[in-house]
C-alpha cells in the first residue's frame, strides 16, 4: 500500500515546483533581454571628417589607434565644394551607417559636421579638432577674421579660377608656417604638395539651420600655436558651444602632429556619451 502524502509535503512540493518554473522563466527572459541590452550599448562608429587643403589621410594615426581598440572608424573623402553641398553629402554618408555615431571634424569640416548632424539622433557626440563651430548665419571666413592671428591671406594663398568658380590653395613655401609649423619640413612639404583645394565660395557660405552643437554634446581641441585658425577664435567658439575643451600646443595640423592627444579626446567623447 502506498503512503498518502501529507498536506505539508504537498505544499512544500508545490512551492519547490513553482520556484523551478520561476527560475526557468527568469532565465528565459534574461536570455531574451541580453541582445537588447547589447544593442543599446553598441559601440559607436567613429566618423572622422577632413577639412580644407587636406584629405582623409590626416586622420591616419587616429584611425589606426581606434581600430586597435576595436572601434569601427570611417574617414570619408569630402568634396570641398560648398558648405551646404558638403553638409548634404556628409548627411547622406551618415545614413549608410547603422547604430550610434561619434562625429569629428577638423578645420573647415567643423562647419560641415555642425550642419550635417542637425536632427540626426544617432550622432551622440561632436568632436571639433582645431575646427570651426559656426552659429546660424556665420561663415568660416568671417569667423577666421574675427580675431587676429591668422596668416591666411592673399600673400600666402593662391586662387585658381576655373569655369565653375575658384579654388583656394596655400602657397607651397608658406604651407608649413601657416598650417603645419610643428611638423618636420619633409612631412609639411608632402602635405603641401598633395593638398586638396577648397572652393573659395565655401568659406563665405553662411551656416543654415540650427547648429548641431546646440543639441548634441561636444568636445573640442584648441591648438594654441595655430597660425591658420586663431586661438582666440577657437576659444570663443568652444566657450559659446560649452564644449569640453582640451588645449594643446599644436599647429593647425593637430591630427598629424598630436595624434595621441586627438585620439584621447575622441575616446573622452566616446566614454562621455551615453550610447
Amino acid at each position: 500500500m502506498s503512503k498518502k502524502s501529507r498536506p505539508g509535503s504537498r505544499s512544500r512540493a508545490l512551492v519547490a515546483a513553482t520556484a523551478v518554473v520561476v527560475t526557468l522563466l527568469t532565465g528565459a527572459v534574461g536570455a531574451g533581454a541580453a541582445p537588447a541590452t547589447t544593442a543599446q550599448r553598441a559601440r559607436p562608429t567613429v566618423i572622422l571628417v577632413h577639412g580644407a587643403l587636406t584629405d582623409a589621410s590626416v586622420w591616419r594615426h587616429e584611425v589606426e589607434a581606434l581600430q586597435r581598440k576595436g572601434y569601427a572608424v570611417l574617414a570619408p573623402a569630402m568634396p570641398l565644394r560648398g558648405l551646404a553641398s558638403d553638409s548634404a553629402y556628409l548627411a547622406a554618408f551618415l545614413k549608410t551607417v547603422s547604430g550610434p555615431i561619434v562625429l569629428a571634424g577638423h578645420s573647415y569640416a567643423g562647419a560641415v559636421i555642425t550642419r550635417a548632424a542637425e536632427g540626426d539622433p544617432r550622432v551622440r557626440a561632436l568632436v571639433y579638432v582645431t575646427a570651426f563651430q559656426p552659429d546660424t548665419g556665420e561663415t568660416a571666413g568671417e569667423l577666421n577674421a574675427r580675431f587676429p592671428g591668422s596668416r591666411l591671406g592673399p600673400d600666402t594663398t593662391v586662387v585658381l579660377e576655373h569655369p565653375g568658380g575658384s579654388e583656394l590653395y596655400l602657397r607651397q613655401q608658406d604651407f608649413r608656417d601657416v598650417y603645419a609649423g610643428d611638423l618636420s619640413p619633409s612631412t609639411a612639404a608632402l602635405m603641401a604638395a598633395t593638398q586638396r583645394p577648397v572652393e573659395t565660395a565655401a568659406l563665405g557660405e553662411p551656416l543654415q539651420g540650427r547648429p548641431a552643437w546646440r543639441d548634441t554634446p561636444s568636445w573640442a581641441l584648441v591648438a594654441t600655436k595655430d597660425n591658420s585658425l586663431p586661438v582666440a577664435t577657437q576659444r570663443f567658439m568652444t566657450a559659446r558651444a560649452h564644449s569640453r575643451t582640451t588645449e594643446v600646443a599644436s599647429s593647425h595640423a593637430a591630427p598629424v602632429s598630436h595624434p595621441a592627444e586627438v585620439t584621447g579626446l575622441l575616446l573622452d567623447a566616446i566614454r562621455g556619451t551615453a550610447y
